[in-house]
């Protein structure tokens, strides 16, 4: 899969019984080089059909996990990112309501998310198809990239039909925000806002994955 579009959705195996929910990633960059990061995962367009799975031992041959989990799941994750340096005030809420799940932490520089992202894959919390080298930043440049990873269509070609029926519907929306002002960037699938200091990707996750939209960008700041 592409980028961080899979990231929630492997750390929450009961959230690949639907194919309908949306990710946000969101990124907020002070001038420092320094900021937060947000993950939100949103199913509760399929809250129904989620809250009937969850009351089932299996489905398509695989476990349903159950809520405690998911909590242990999301927990763990946590406590890994608090251990990475440069990464603090970790927050997560799980609203199982209305399934929506979110991690949030602050970053010295965004480089960290990446170093976070590779603890996490090494402790098994996420899975071989996950980007870790998400971001670079150069202040001295002032440029921000989001690097271009794999497609893993080739991984993607291998599940079984039901396993790419979760990603039918699915949808992914990227947001950075900026305290300086943007001056170009490379990748005109993302909107620019009116005040220079936000740019917005949202796609359906089969185009990332078939590029028919392209995730990478280059920022040059003013």
């Amino acid at each position: 899969m592409k980028n961080v579009l899979k990231l929630l959705v492997l750390l929450l195996p009961v959230l690949l019984l639907t194919s309908c929910f949306d990710i946000l990633d969101k990124v907020n960059i002070k001038a420092d080089g320094s900021g937060e990061y947000t993950l939100i995962l949103n199913a509760s367009k399929s809250k129904t059909r989620l809250a009937s799975i969850s009351k089932m031992e299996t489905i398509n041959g695989k476990k349903v996990p159950k809520k405690a989990e998911i909590e242990n799941k999301i927990n763990e994750a946590a406590r890994i990112f608090k251990a990475t340096p440069g990464i603090s005030n970790v927050k997560t809420s799980m609203d199982f309501d209305n399934y929506i799940l979110k991690l949030s932490c602050n970053f010295k520089k965004i480089e960290n998310i990446n170093a976070g992202l590779e603890q996490l894959k090494a402790k098994n919390i996420l899975g071989k198809m996950i980007p870790t080298q998400i971001y670079s930043q150069n202040l001295v440049k002032k440029t921000l990239i989001r690097n271009k990873v794999n497609t893993f269509k080739e991984d993607y070609d291998k599940m079984g039909k039901a396993d790419k029926e979760v990603f039918n519907n699915a949808r992914y929306t990227s947001v950075m925000q900026f305290e300086n002002t943007v001056k170009s960037q490379t990748n005109s699938a993302y909107v620019l806002s009116p005040n220079k200091k936000a740019v917005k990707l949202e796609a359906e996750i089969l185009d990332l994955i078939f590029q028919k939209k392209q995730i990478q960008n280059t920022i040059l700041f003013q």
